[in-house]
């Protein structure tokens, strides 16, 4: 892909915005009704609720080819992964508004990525491409400061990121059902608090 194909780049969200860890840096660059998001770092809890308010917002505004750059991604965590499972699962049951076909397309994910793609029973969702034609990231616009989720917010991600891949592969269920039960029972903490 080339530079000239992208009519505008936006970076959501920044490495100095942290909970714990720093989160991933997402960059999007649009064309037509394509979208080339690149994610770098950690690929955690927290950069995981502005993808998902990210992919989000553009579904609704009809962009239907979704490429992610993983080429500058170290890591996903298990909610990353149920976030990015839930949404390449909307991706196939949905077409796009003008009844073309959606897709997602992972490009150059590391090792331990695809394997954990393949282990978690996700890996059918995508299409998975290794090639070294990786998107242009010189042109990133100055992070906007980001929004701190709160722990209720992060809390719902976690628990609802974690039964979308127990409900994609029955596999996960012993892998995550005490995760989801002890996120379950945080969350109603979090409600009762506030």
């Amino acid at each position: 892909m080339t530079d000239e194909a992208f009519d505008f780049i936006l970076v959501v969200h920044d490495a100095n915005c942290s909970m714990s860890s720093p989160p991933a840096k997402l960059s999007v660059f649009v064309s037509g009704h394509q979208v080339c998001l690149k994610i770098s770092g950690r690929a955690n809890f927290t950069s995981s609720i502005d993808f998902k308010t990210l992919v989000s917002e553009l579904l609704q505004k009809g962009f239907t080819y979704f490429v992610l750059d993983l080429s500058e991604c170290v890591l996903m965590d298990s909610t990353f992964l149920g976030v990015l499972a839930g949404f390449g699962l909307k991706m196939v049951v949905a077409p796009g508004g003008d009844g073309s076909a959606r897709s997602i397309e992972l490009r150059n994910p590391n090792n331990r990525i695809a394997e954990l793609l393949e282990n978690l029973g996700v890996a059918h969702l995508f299409k998975i491409v290794n090639c070294p034609d990786n998107l242009p990231g010189d042109k990133e616009s100055p992070c906007a400061p980001c929004a701190e989720p709160t722990r209720e917010e992060v809390t719902r991600n976690c628990l609802e990121a974690h039964q979308t891949l127990m409900e994609i592969a029955p596999a996960n269920i012993p892998r995550f059902k005490d995760v989801a039960q002890f996120l379950a029972e945080d969350l109603k903490k979090a409600r009762a608090a506030s």
